[in-house]
């Protein structure tokens, strides 16, 4: 018998002692309006907890003793503590550390990442670097691996390439559960057509991962009939999807067995019209998850972490216990926890007390049975984490000039397409403009809502540069350029001109990763993101969120940005998973036809 067994066989023998009579328990609280997911019932009883396990829930007057800790919630809530089920840190652009510093007190107990950015960014390298910086956090972090990088093998370039080579070393590694959002077959018929290696590919990394009884990640953007059925196959059968925005399609989904994260983060905000699936329709929510994919900083600071999108799933007519189940019990299911998720016997105590479900402000936090946060506050010690050098070297590109990005012409107009940006989504519409030709190079054109976007390779592996125009930022002067565009990160940038481009990409590129703004010929303000180009480890998660406002501020008050989160928003310009045009550093990418087109209509 496994050490971990031993040791839980005698954890497990000492509760069953306590509850015959020999012996007390560390705590009780006293008198809370209990949330049986379970059950879906809400009604009056204590919960006694003995080390890291819950002991009962019921009547435990008979388990306090002289040393028992009795806490009064009388008139409070007492909840599993909540798991969100899909979200990448690098989004957040903070440490597992930082991130957790801002999720726990709002009632986050367990997350689900998929380290899906700093795989195309590193490669194993960057991945286990993620996984061992797990032991510096006392929530629950599990990690689900990218199977390939780059998404889009032909359409973009990745700082590595990872494929089914990699899977037997990543998925027998420490905190790794399975592997994450398969958007190598995201685009079903066109992967088919036109890279069909990669389903072969795929499928010997799934199957493998299914054999040692590891999960797999769905990721099926507007499929349906066929394609979905195809997609479903190549997850090994037990299917997620987080790219779900529509009701019919959440619909579709559910029918095929599909577990439908409905994603409600800070920009990609897919809840509501899910949700419809269960208030309209009256599907069954048992695999209805809630899931926040992408946080700012500032947002799980300010408004809260799954207590928040809990919050808003009430909001839209979900009764209060079953939205607490699709970010409880529900979730647990999927991923196969054996220990939480729910307030039951022998269970983590993974606890959150909660003031009221209105407002679903969250009072106090336990994690295994200790007491971690009180009214908002963390008031246990997470040790600051320092990423090592060899994830801190991924910017490998030389800088670019005016001549690099401009898109030229010997014309004196241009009818071109434009990328159209869409609020709170990472779907874009498209656009065509006719733009003025001046010096042989296309301008773009603010009063049209026009603006050049760029990305550039950033690795050092093809020197490529993607150039297009993009509607729906509203900025009058100036750029923005990050090293953050998902998935494959290389440096991407919008702007009114292209000598402001240039300097805030080359700025990005001297401090090896990072965002960076420039207006009239010299840069406003930045933030640097030496890990894998993605994440600080230089910043505390409240320094990282007063810094992110301030460059909000600025693209919003002397650029004119018009979109809030600009920089999540902008980065999603490059995800060639997700329809219908995208920029990478091969160019303008047609999605929904697997293509490359040029900027210019020819």
């Amino acid at each position: 018998m496994k050490l971990e067994n031993v040791k839980r066989a005698i954890e497990y023998r000492q509760l069953i002692d306590i509850l015959m009579g020999n012996g007390h328990a560390d705590i009780v609280l006293h008198r809370g309006k209990v949330i049986n997911v379970v059950s879906g019932e809400i009604y009056e009883a204590d919960v006694a907890i003995k080390g890291k396990y819950i002991l009962m829930v019921g009547d435990a007057d008979k388990l306090i003793g002289d040393n028992t800790l009795v806490i009064d919630v009388k008139g409070k809530y007492i909840s599993p503590g909540f798991i969100d089920s899909h979200m990448h840190f690098e989004s957040s652009m903070l440490t597992i550390t930082e991130f957790s510093r801002l999720s726990i007190p709002s009632g986050t107990t367990t997350l689900v990442a998929d380290p899906h950015e700093i795989g195309n960014a590193l490669g194993p390298i960057g991945i286990k670097a993620m996984a061992d910086e797990i032991s510096n956090v006392p929530n629950h972090v599990h990690l689900v691996i990218p199977s390939l990088t780059p998404d889009c093998p032909k359409l973009e370039t990745a700082g590595y390439d990872i494929t089914s080579k990699d899977m037997e070393d990543l998925l027998n590694y420490k905190n790794i559960i399975g592997i994450g959002e398969l958007q190598g077959f995201s685009n079903a018929k066109h992967v088919y057509r036109n890279t069909p290696e990669i389903i072969d590919d795929l499928l010997a990394s799934t199957t493998y991962a299914k054999s040692i009884g590891k999960i797999v990640d769905g990721n099926a953007p507007e499929l349906f009939g066929s394609e979905l059925a195809a997609h479903i196959i190549a997850t090994g059968t037990r299917c997620s999807c987080h790219e779900t925005t529509t009701k019919e399609e959440c619909i579709e989904k559910l029918r095929q067995g599909v577990y439908v994260f409905m994603r409600e983060g800070s920009t990609q905000k897919n809840m509501a019209e899910c949700i419809r699936a269960y208030t309209e329709e009256n599907l069954d929510t048992r695999r209805l998850i809630l899931a926040t994919d992408d946080m700012v900083a500032a947002d799980l600071e300010t408004l809260g972490h799954m207590n928040e999108i809990i919050r808003r799933t009430i909001k839209e007519g979900v009764e209060p216990v079953k939205a607490i189940q699709m970010a409880t019990i529900n979730p647990s299911e999927y991923f196969g926890f054996k220990d939480r998720g729910a307030l039951l016997p022998g269970y983590l105590a993974d606890i959150a007390i909660i003031d009221d479900l209105e407002s679903m402000r969250v009072e106090a936090v336990f994690i295994e049975g200790k007491l971690v946060a009180v009214k908002g506050r963390l008031i246990i010690d997470l040790p600051k984490y320092t990423y090592p050098d060899e994830v801190k070297r991924s910017v490998k590109c030389s800088k670019v000039t005016e001549e690099d990005i401009a898109i030229k012409s010997n014309k004196s107009y241009e009818k071109v397409r434009c990328i159209g940006l869409i609020p709170d989504q990472n779907l874009t519409d498209t656009f065509e403009e006719e733009l003025r030709v001046n010096g042989g190079i296309v301008l773009p054109d603010t009063s049209k809502d026009a603006l050049e976007i760029v990305c550039i390779e950033r690795y050092g592996r093809t020197n490529g540069i993607g150039k297009a125009f993009v509607k729906g930022f509203g900025l009058k002067e100036g750029a923005f350029a990050e090293s953050v565009s998902h998935d494959a990160h290389n440096i991407i940038a919008v702007g009114c001109n292209i000598k402001d481009i240039v300097i805030a990409v080359n700025r990005v590129i001297e401090m090896g990763g990072g965002i960076a703004i420039s207006s009239r010929g010299k840069i406003l303000e930045e933030l640097r993101l030496p890990v894998g180009g993605l994440i600080t480890d230089e910043l505390d998660g409240h320094e990282v969120a007063v810094k992110i406002k301030k460059l909000e501020d600025i693209t919003r008050n002397v650029l004119g940005c018009k979109v809030h989160a600009p920089f999540m928003h902008l980065s999603f310009l490059a995800l060639t998973t997700s329809p219908k045009w995208k920029i990478t550093d091969k160019g303008l990418i047609d999605v929904n036809n697997f293509k490359i087109l040029s900027p210019i209509i020819e």
